[in-house]
């Protein structure tokens, strides 16, 4: 039974004050954030002692508000016959991306200050996911759309990433995961502090900067442990420089009082957690037991972190499970309702797609398969639709389907990924597919080149691969990062400071034909035919922290 408690004259605005990372910085200003009245307790039916919230004063609002299943459901069908109007379909692009392309000063978002930026509402969303992908004229307009979108506000740069699985022990009984409590096939393994700083070396040693850091909910693994492994990650350095420089985490649901402590460690970045789906009845039958199956608490995880003070947040769905149109449509709604109660939208969105997971038949056979054509659309609309967040794209995706989605808004990527415990220090063998057959992931990976390789193509697609932490450590984190996209300043900042990252790369982890066609990119965007404006004061800086990188420094910023 939910309880349900009217507080009319009870807020939520909570001041964040943000302390620089970087050292020789000054402490940002003060940030309050916007209020948020307190209505709605979870249920308490459902045990989580993985985490146990020791702040039990928080009330949210009730879920159902925000995830409103019926307009959903009214927006795709009354919708179905407004797409196909070329002109409607068009007019709602202009729009999008208008909104999208904001200024200090630009009347469409008089007021906003926040890091969500409503391209598309529920209706106009729903039209552009109900086009015929057979429609080639309207779809490359939306492709279109949402790549110039994501140029504008991110550019040709792709930041590249790796997972790092620490246990896959689990309790809960994810119909889809090989990791879950009922495959008793598979060989359980948790890191030993030995095995992780191989781990974190390896990936060090790939050229990685970026991690994110992965776990099942089990007490074999507690968050106790977890927060351990954070330390451990961050004390590895391997030569000639390697070292971790911001840990995004994919974790098991964390109270307010838990997120407190991940965020007391200063070396997290992004709190990652998918809904998986955000139809309940679907949400209920692929998770029929454990504490996952509890959909409220899991939805409120984002709203949990923020309070918390941990404002860079990730939400995601796994395409397959339920109508991918719904789902499209509920992340919005999701979106917009961290915007509206804590002035900062999803640092990130992923989408993964349904693959094969060892014992999982339902993996095999989705309910709702997604083909290529429907994916490709359903990204490049959360592009439109939620402009400013980093959306993710997954090595379960070939590396065909991947230069694909590039085009169509993608702006991360992991990239030598392995969803094994222990796989990249354990097989030293070379990357074939026999090989790579053998391990026994959370579930199936299509692109399985190394590091360098992607390196090597993203360079020769056009694109900048990115290891850039420059933000995070120094500090401009939700509001304040996306402020200055909003400003358009984000090219004087991001770009320069991942042709800083890249240069480090090359010089640390490519070989000599690698690091020839790197230095390439780089002088070009230092160049008359750079791919994006950066003014003359920022290419001046730049020029000069270029020089000392080339002369042996790291760790180097704008």
């Amino acid at each position: 039974m939910k309880s349900i408690i009217h507080q009319t004259g009870t807020r939520f605005a909570p001041i964040v004050n943000r302390s620089c990372r970087a050292s020789g910085n000054s402490p940002l200003p003060v940030v309050r954030r916007a209020n948020t009245i307190a209505r709605y307790v979870p249920s308490g039916k459902i045990q989580h002692t993985w985490s146990v919230e020791r702040e039990t004063h928080h009330t949210y609002v009730d879920p159902a508000e925000w995830i409103n299943e019926a307009a959903i459901f009214k927006a795709l069908e009354t919708t179905k016959e407004h797409a196909k109007d070329p002109a409607r379909v068009r007019d709602i692009l202009a729009k999008a991306k208008e909104k999208a392309f904001v200024t200090e000063h630009d009347p469409v978002n008089v007021g906003s200050k926040s890091e969500f930026v409503q391209g598309l509402s529920l209706e106009d969303c729903a039209t552009l996911l109900n086009v015929d992908e057979n429609n080639v004229e309207l779809m490359n307009d939306i492709f279109d759309t949402a790549l110039a979108i994501k140029n504008r506000i991110y550019g040709n740069r792709v930041v590249l990433f790796a997972p790092l699985y620490i246990a896959n022990h689990c309790m809960n009984t994810c119909t889809y995961c090989a990791f879950r409590a009922g495959n008793t096939g598979m060989e359980r393994t948790v890191l030993t502090d030995d095995d992780l700083r191989e781990e974190v070396a390896a990936l060090q040693r790939q050229g990685h900067r970026r991690i994110l850091a992965l776990t099942g909910e089990h007490p074999k693994y507690s968050f106790e442990n977890f927060l351990h492994a954070v330390d451990v990650i961050g004390s590895v350095h391997t030569e000639p420089f390697g070292s971790i420089r911001r840990i995004n985490v994919e974790i098991p649901p964390l109270s307010v009082s838990d997120m407190r402590r991940l965020k007391e460690t200063d070396k997290v970045g992004t709190f990652v957690l998918f809904q998986e789906t955000y139809h309940r009845d679907t949400f209920k039958k692929m998770h029929p037991a454990g504490p996952k199956s509890d959909f409220d608490y899991r939805v409120l995880t984002q709203d949990r972190a923020m309070r918390a003070g941990l404002d860079d947040v990730g939400i995601g769905a796994l395409f397959g499970l339920f109508d991918y149109r719904y789902e499209v449509c509920a992340m919005l709604m999701h979106s917009e309702h961290l915007e509206r109660h804590y002035n900062a939208g999803p640092h990130t969105i992923s989408v993964p797609r349904m693959r094969p997971a060892d014992g999982s038949e339902l993996s095999i056979s989705p309910p709702y398969p997604v083909d290529d054509a429907a994916f490709k659309k359903l990204v490049a609309v959360i592009r439109i639709a939620v402009p400013y967040t980093g959306m993710i794209l997954s090595t379960r995706e070939t590396p065909e389907m991947r230069s694909s989605l590039l085009k169509c808004g993608m702006s991360q990527m992991s990239a030598g990924s392995r969803t094994d415990v222990g796989a990249y220090h354990k097989d030293h063998t070379a990357n074939t597919e026999a090989n790579l057959s053998k391990l026994a992931g959370q579930f199936s990976l299509m692109d399985h080149r190394p590091t360098n390789e992607i390196v090597d193509w993203l360079m020769a697609e056009g694109y900048v691969p990115s290891w850039c932490t420059a933000c995070y450590r120094q500090g401009r984190t939700g509001e304040d990062f996306m402020n200055i996209c909003k400003a358009g300043d984000i090219h004087d900042f991001c770009h320069p400071n991942s042709l800083l990252t890249l240069q480090e790369y090359l010089q640390d982890y490519a070989d000599p034909d690698l690091r020839r066609k790197g230095e390439e990119v780089i002088a070009r965007e230092m160049g008359e035919q750079a791919s994006e404006p950066i003014s003359p004061q920022a290419l001046k800086r730049l020029e000069r922290k270029m020089k000392l990188v080339k002369d042996g420094q790291h760790d180097v910023y704008l």
